[in-house]
């Protein structure tokens, strides 16, 4: 659910970063962090416990456009891996306007792509979303890894509905913007289509 700030004509954006643990989550918010214009961003956060890390900042892109004269703002947040923080992943899911979902790519990380893909689904449909109706974007990470799934494999149990996919290696950057770029505008197609 954006949120409309009309003093500084912008729409904040919330876009979560979901998955198993040790998928590249938090890599991939600093990846994207330390690339983005200082001037465009602010603060990275981390809200940190003993066990569990959540990631946030914002930022604003210069090439996405407006809608309707605002700015958009993305949030990006990340959410704790393990499952046993589903309370955690719960309270960063309100409001969220669009999901990139990190699939750790080594095979004996499926059954964690799986459970966290199902964790996903459940805690949308406790608050009230679909996700087949939120923004939604599948990221394949670790592909640089010597024991990696098949794709085809990991498309059948993980991305069976077929939203947009990116293969990645978070620790290099390959394909975080493009997935990071493919939420935006799935989210900024969202908002034009409910404005």
């Amino acid at each position: 659910m954006s949120f409309i700030n009309y003093s500084s004509r912008e729409i904040n954006c919330k876009i979560v970063y979901y998955g198993p643990g040790l998928c590249g989550k938090t890599t991939n918010l600093q990846y994207v962090y330390n690339r983005t214009n200082p001037d465009a961003k602010g603060k990275m956060i981390s809200l940190a416990t003993e066990t569990e890390r959540t990631l946030f900042f914002d930022f604003l892109p210069l090439s996405l456009g407006e809608i309707r004269g605002f700015k958009t703002r993305f949030h990006l947040y990340t959410v704790p891996g393990q499952v046993f923080y589903d309370a955690s992943r719960k309270l960063i899911l309100k409001g969220v306007d669009g999901v990139v979902f990190v699939a750790d790519s080594q095979i004996s990380r499926m059954e964690a792509n799986i459970e966290s893909v199902e964790n996903l689904r459940d805690n949308l449909q406790e608050q009230g979303y679909d996700l087949d109706k939120v923004p939604y974007v599948m990221q394949y990470n670790k592909r640089d890894l010597p024991s990696v799934a098949d794709l085809n494999e990991m498309r059948q149990l993980i991305n069976p509905t077929n939203v947009p996919e990116y293969e990645a290696v978070a620790t290099i950057g390959t394909g975080v913007f493009d997935t990071l770029k493919a939420v935006a505008k799935l989210v900024l197609t969202d908002l034009k289509r409910g404005s």
